[in-house]
């Protein structure tokens, strides 16, 4: 039976191009433009996972999101229409795995579907592929140590702790400098492009850190 996606959406053009794509790669789709008949759907029937727009009538996304996580850990990617609204996201911690900012590719966010559902469902069997050793301040990922400054430590350690979570430039900053470090603005973008190539020296063919346009970036394992 082929998993299904709940898309809360009340633009409908968006929603059938969205449903369009998610069926085209292989799963079930139902589309739903209100907050309050999505929240009674998902207590009737639990989906695989949620694609839900921030902006909906009766009841916001984010009230939604807050309902569902009362009661379920399903998977929940979150729609927004405007790039200001996604450091209000993080800060509330909703309860959303992912936030995609519109426009999007519709590619692209069944990427980042198929990046969830995977790691929901399994990180537990397989064990996770990034292991960070606090202790030793180093990071291992599968039987290989990467060399890292302090830096580029604080950065990676706290994105592989939590991965699917955007993180805006100003919050790398703050962590790049946790150890007392002198570190600028310009600096995140450096530890960035560093740690890519780390990464590539061990997974050649996983990109592990992605960018987010207008924020920042995050790590899916």
């Amino acid at each position: 039976m082929n998993r299904k996606i709940l898309i809360v959406e009340d633009e409908s053009d968006l929603a059938a191009i969205i449903a369009d794509y998610v069926i085209a790669a292989g799963f079930a789709a139902e589309v739903i433009a209100d907050g309050k008949a999505a929240l009674a759907s998902i207590r009737r029937a639990m989906p695989d996972l949620i694609v839900l727009d921030l902006m909906l009538p009766g009841l916001d996304g984010l009230a939604l999101c807050r309902a569902v996580r009362e009661f379920s850990d399903v998977p929940i990617l979150m729609l927004t229409a405007r790039i200001e609204e996604v450091d209000r996201l993080l800060g509330l911690e909703a309860g959303a795995d992912d936030y995609v900012c519109k426009p999007f590719s519709p590619r692209e966010l069944v990427a980042r579907i198929k990046t969830i559902l995977r790691r929901a469902g399994g990180a537990a069997a397989s064990g996770p592929l990034m292991q960070v050793d606090e202790s030793a301040r180093a990071i291992r990922v599968g039987s290989q140590w990467l060399d890292l400054t302090p830096s580029e430590y604080n950065v990676l350690a706290v994105m592989a702790k939590r991965p699917g979570t955007a993180f805006s430039r100003a919050q790398l900053l703050d962590i790049a400098r946790s150890d007392n470090l002198e570190v600028n603005d310009r600096a995140i973008d450096t530890h960035i492009k560093n740690l890519r190539r780390k990464l590539a020296t061990v997974l050649p063919d996983v990109e592990v850190i992605h960018s987010i346009y207008g924020l920042g970036y995050r790590v899916d394992l």
